[in-house]
């Protein structure tokens, strides 16, 4: 997992200042006087997968443990008591992403010479004695284990997490994720000066089950523990992720956006007479622009996997759309190459995380301004084509809710203008704004959901990130007009309804779509595709839909893929070929 740099030298600052070069000491005396707790983060965390023994997760967000179709996934943790602590007790704190299935164990593991970055199935430490077990309840938030007896001194320690459960995975957060990864917290009988922890705040992904809706957080609540030495089988697990978190109370944004216009009803999508072409901001004067992200979560070259999924689909997407997060020099060669394909033409879908390494209130302050500058000089250097330009998708995801942390939804609204007014004052005259959110009933119902709007005069299109299951009765279960309908979980308009209402002068763009099944689980997605024109038909602000294919995700348990069934492909090629998406690009 990435890992937590600040918070690693300052566990490392702490063991130097506690002084003592020896690996281990004394407990403290019975006598001492009770100390201040230590809230270590884990050095190392990542997990290994049976079914992809030579891969290496240590750059993931979560960390699965668990048993699907055969795939045995196992978590590691690492942790640094510092040099002279007198240790009086320990308790290892997990957040969950979802449900829980099955009894969860906490192991000694045998070496702590492994590292995140090189774990991998093949090359993993022989586990010993179990040392802490839980079976808690299968909408828990969070599992505590009690690790006394294991965490006895100073020193490095190494854990492996697994689950009894045979045929589901339990997701956790690691320490990549802004909040809420492994914690070992250490009573101690004399003061020490401990690192700050930040406030265990689990952050959903679209295709996960939203948190359970909940007060602002108070006190967590307790967890199952309980008692050690009970061997696990080596098969973990757990059901599908529905994260549990309150969401805190946010403040009123600094920035607030500008007056928005007077709504206008945006152009039908069934065509006039004469070619359908797109306009000054991309938007088509009829029909519905078609796109793709292809080949996510794989190393194939995005340009390469795009050509192999317009071949296999059997029209050329005419948005190209890729990722890029903090310095990378983008648009790159392959991209630029892309949208000046004379016989494919293609428009470039640019996503940006420019606050990667930093936080949007940072961004917004003007400390990324260097960065924002040189992607500027290479879009008016490189690139005069005019491009859609993300930032930082789907911010729901990331908002943390809480005065200060500089991921609040003000913050968000204040990066989002700061970044664009600059690239406008340095002369890029050619981006079209595309403001992405999720669109989940979870978030929606949040006080602080309207604040990240940046404000009209910087948002060109609205963007919705959504997608349904074909499985019945599995989470999301349903087709194209569901995930255009998410409401509020406190009830409202749905998520198109509320974009054509507020931001009708706004075109819709469906930025990233799809049907899925998790994998293993194989169900045919005709119904979903075939959902889709019927629906374009009737919501006329939806002017381009892109779709994102993958064979797994980035847990690698949901296949987004058009070709899983030979009727899914067949009923994809069949939307494909409408002529509704016969838009030319100028």
């Amino acid at each position: 997992m990435r890992r937590k740099k600040l918070q690693k030298s300052v566990t490392a600052l702490a063991a130097l200042v506690a002084g003592a070069g020896t690996a281990l000491v004394a407990s403290a005396p019975a006598a001492a006087a009770a100390g201040p707790e230590l809230k270590l983060t884990a050095g190392d965390d990542t997990y290994v997968s049976s079914g992809r023994k030579d891969a290496t997760f240590g750059a993931e967000d979560k960390l699965s443990i668990g048993r699907l179709d055969g795939d045995t996934k196992i978590a590691f943790l690492k942790f640094l008591v510092p040099a002279g602590t007198q240790v009086t007790g320990a308790r290892l704190r997990l957040i969950t992403v979802g449900d829980v299935a099955g009894k969860v164990s906490v192991s000694r593991v045998a070496g702590n010479a492994w590292t995140e970055q090189r774990l991998t199935s093949g090359t993993a430490p022989a586990l010993g004695a179990v040392v802490a077990s839980a079976t808690p309840a299968a909408g828990a938030e969070e599992l505590s284990f009690d690790l006394g007896a294991a965490v006895t001194g100073p020193g490095t320690y190494s854990f492996a997490v697994q689950s009894s459960a045979s045929n589901a995975v339990t997701r956790l957060r690691s320490a990549e994720g802004k909040w809420g990864g492994p914690v070992l917290t250490v009573s101690t009988a004399t003061a020490h000066s401990a690192p700050a922890v930040p406030p265990a705040t689990p952050i959903e992904d679209e295709d996960m089950p939203p948190p359970a809706a909940e007060p602002a957080p108070t006190q967590p609540t307790t967890p199952a523990t309980t008692a050690p030495a009970q061997p696990v089988p080596t098969q973990p697990a757990t059901t599908e992720p529905t994260p549990a978190q309150p969401a805190p109370t946010q403040t009123t944004p600094a920035q607030p956006a500008p007056t928005q216009t007077t709504p206008t009803q945006p152009a039908p999508v069934d065509p006039p007479k004469g070619d359908c072409v797109t306009g000054a901001k991309l938007v088509p004067s009829c029909g519905v622009l078609w796109g793709a992200a292809a080949g996510g979560f794989t190393d194939a070259p995005r340009d390469q996997a795009l050509k192999d999924w317009e071949k296999l689909s059997g029209r050329t997407a005419s948005i190209f759309h890729a990722y890029h997060k903090g310095d990378e020099p983008f648009p790159t060669k392959s991209e630029m190459d892309m949208a000046r394909d004379a016989a494919k033409p293609r428009v470039l879908l640019l996503n940006w995380k420019i606050a990667y390494g930093s936080n949007w209130a940072k961004v917004a302050k003007g400390e990324q301004d260097a960065r924002i500058d040189r992607f500027a000089a290479r879009i008016k250097s490189s690139f005069p084509e005019k491009f859609f330009l993300v930032l930082n998708h789907e911010p729901e995801n990331d908002v943390v809710a809480k005065a200060g942390s500089g991921w609040e939804a003000k913050d968000f609204a204040a990066m989002y203008r700061h970044t664009i007014l600059r690239l406008r004052a340095k002369g890029v005259t050619n981006a079209i704004n595309v403001m992405a959110y999720m669109g989940n009933e979870k978030w929606m119902a949040q006080s602080w959901w309207k604040d990240l709007y940046p404000g009209d005069d910087v948002v060109d299109w609205m963007g919705l990130d959504s997608y349904v299951s074909a499985e019945k009765g599995y989470y999301h279960f349903g087709l194209f007009g569901d995930l255009l309908d998410r409401k509020p979980a406190d009830g409202g308009l749905g998520w198109y309804d509320w974009a054509a209402t507020k931001h009708a002068s706004k075109p819709v763009m469906v930025a990233e779509w799809g049907v899925y099944h998790r994998v293993g689980k194989v169900t045919d997605k005709a119904a979903g595709f075939r959902s889709v024109l019927p629906e374009l038909k009737k919501r006329p602000g939806i002017k381009a839909i892109v779709y994102f294919d993958t064979k797994r995700d980035d847990q690698g348990d949901r296949d987004i893929s058009i070709d899983s069934t030979k009727t899914a492909l067949a009923a994809f090629r069949t939307l494909a070929a409408d002529k509704i998406f016969d838009v030319k690009l100028r």
